[in-house]
């Protein structure tokens, strides 16, 4: 499903409008026939009690429409304002006069207190006040209102987006509604899905309120989810080579683990030969466990890492794989990062970068502008903000756009790893992943993410679908694993042991479409 920022929603409703002729009044008509059909099916309408906060622009003119046909299905509505209707216009403004007209119970407020009673005796309650078009900091009756919600401890559905969260990047704006349902027009806005504005949302469901698929499926929207790909039958004459031949480049004294889990990984996903290069003093104790991994000891530094000595024996291995993973555990040894540098600049098959791999090659991006064989980057928001050369906090400010830059400037596939991961090709498209959980957070599962996305291409995806793939399955993992557990404690090895089970329902197609884009209503 496509995604929209709130500059490319303004455009769709011109269109709609001016192109289509579908008139404004429509459009707020449907919003509302949609809020209803949810609040019928989650709460019921005849005989509930509904107060509905409205602010001054289109959002408070959807809350203005969704009371009217409240009223009109036998449920009572009080609606309290935020702000002086003398500044409604257009459709709000027609919704205004009708609830006006129906004599429906609307008080303008002065203090949110005013609405307290009314709110804690209702059934739920809608928020209608700022919807995507907010552009400040929240203060004042907005915030106290917003507050007064978030205390209700009722079911709250918020319209278009949470109040207070930016529909562009999902950042509370001083303060936000925290709802149980989010009914989202059009599209889902880029804030929808970022966190924390996602985890402010509630259930999300969409509504296209009647738009024509040739304004939503537009190449010029070049954001959306992370949708079903399915995965290359595996054939019945496959043997181990035929599935994906990988070379890691990994691991350094003490750091045994994150090598044992990328290729482990590999094999889980369903990889069929993997192979790991690790300085020779770590390969006994990392072969005590991986006993399915071909090992290649390596020459390393008196610090336990790989040397520069190792070379020419890697980039010979690397000749005869299909792709190269380099970077888990490898530590930020000095020579070791001239290593990886050198090699990223002149190994000549698909490369997969990660961990230790991406701070190596951070100051000294240009290696990677020389490479012509694909490139695939897995960087967190740290990495992302070295290899970008931003601060974190721009990062995360503007993920998207931070994503973009980097991908085409590199020319590579970027995954940017954190909650609702994303994936960002050299063309400039991006794509959200809705799979995984917070338990994911724990020491090793970027190295199963490594394995996974690897394996993907081994199994014949391309370096951006095997990417996008690799994010979805591994999330998933992570969902079954806490599924079973519970998300707090799940460890990397609880992820690794779920991969299987994941590539079992993904080639049987018992995923659930929420994994894939919000539902429609």
């Amino acid at each position: 499903m496509k995604l929209a920022t709130v500059e490319q929603m303004r455009e769709m409703d011109r269109l709609a409008i001016e192109k289509f002729g579908v008139a404004e009044e429509i459009l707020m008509e449907n919003a509302a026939l949609a809020a209803v059909v949810l609040l019928q099916r989650e709460i019921g309408i005849r005989g509930k009690k509904f107060a509905i906060f409205c602010g001054a622009g289109n959002n408070g003119g959807d809350g203005l429409a969704l009371a009217r046909l409240i009223h009109s299905q036998g449920g009572k509505v009080q609606v309290f304002l935020v702000a002086s209707p003398k500044k409604y216009i257009g459709a709000a403004r027609t919704n205004y006069d009708i609830a006006c007209n129906l004599s429906l119970d609307v008080h303008l407020l002065t203090k949110a207190e005013e609405a307290r009673p009314d709110v804690f005796h209702s059934d739920a309650v809608v928020d209608a006040i700022f919807g995507t078009g907010l552009d400040r900091e929240v203060k004042g009756l907005p915030a106290d209102a917003i507050a007064l919600i978030n205390a209700c401890g009722k079911p709250v559905m918020s319209l278009d987006i949470p109040s207070g969260v930016c529909g562009d990047t999902g950042r509370i704006m001083g303060a936000a509604v925290m709802a149980d349902y989010t009914v989202t027009f059009g599209l889902p806005k880029v804030g929808n899905l970022l966190y924390p504005g996602y985890e402010q949302g509630g259930a999300l469901l969409v509504s296209h309120i009647s738009f024509p698929p040739s304004l939503y499926d537009r190449d010029a929207l070049s954001a959306q989810t992370n949708g079903f790909i399915p995965i290359p039958p595996r054939p019945v004459q496959a043997y181990k080579g035929s599935m994906g031949d990988v070379l890691f480049i990994a691991g350094a004294e003490n750091y045994y683990g994150a090598p044992y889990f990328a290729a482990m990984s590999f094999l889980k996903s369903g990889g069929g030969y993997a192979r790991l290069a690790a300085p020779a003093g770590i390969v006994p104790f990392v072969a005590a466990t991986g006993r399915e991994i071909v090992y290649l000891p390596q020459r390393e530094t008196a610090a336990g890492s790989l040397s520069l000595k190792a070379k020419p024996d890697l980039l010979a291995h690397a000749d005869h794989a299909d792709m190269v993973v380099i970077g888990p555990g490898l530590s930020l040894n000095d020579e070791t990062a001239k290593l990886i540098r050198e090699l990223c600049a002149v190994i000549k098959k698909p490369l997969l970068i990660d961990g230790d791999g991406l701070t190596a090659v951070a100051d000294r991006v240009d290696v990677l502008l020389k490479r012509k064989a694909p490139t695939i980057l897995t960087p967190h928001t740290g990495e992302m903000a070295r290899l970008s050369g931003k601060s974190v906090d721009a990062v995360n400010a503007d993920k998207i756009g931070v994503l973009r830059e980097v991908s085409r400037k590199l020319n590579a596939v970027v995954v940017l790893k954190g909650a609702h991961s994303l994936v960002g090709g050299a063309d400039g498209r991006i794509y959200f992943n809705l799979s995984g959980n917070p338990g994911m957070a724990t020491a090793g599962s970027g190295d199963v993410l490594t394995g996974c996305i690897a394996a993907m291409f081994g199994l014949g995806l391309s370096p951006e679908l095997a990417a996008r793939k690799g994010v979805f399955l591994h999330g998933y993992a992570g969902d079954l694993a806490a599924l079973q557990k519970g998300a707090d404690g799940i460890t990397a090895t609880d992820i690794l042991e779920n991969l299987p089970p994941a590539l079992r329902d993904d080639r049987a197609g018992k995923i659930e479409e929420k994994y894939y884009a919000p539902p429609v209503i």
